[in-house]
């Protein structure tokens, strides 16, 4: 019998999060393995979180715009 949650984490990581906001930079960055910030809590004093685009958290909130 497969496996059918095999794959699904895939659909789950930042870069398809409506709480991941890339950070603009002049580097050049894999498409991949953007780096962007977490705004799903409260910024904490040095700011939010910073995150890959392929990391991923339970919390996890699917932005239609960005699949």
């Amino acid at each position: 019998m497969e496996d059918v949650w095999k794959h699904r984490s895939q659909m789950m990581k930042c870069k398809t999060c409506m709480y991941f906001v890339e950070k603009q930079t002049n580097a050049v960055q894999r498409e991949d393995h953007l780096i962007g910030r977490c705004r799903r809590n409260a910024p904490v004093a040095k700011g939010y979180p910073i995150v890959f685009s392929d990391d991923w958290c339970g919390e996890h909130k699917i932005d239609e715009e960005k699949v």
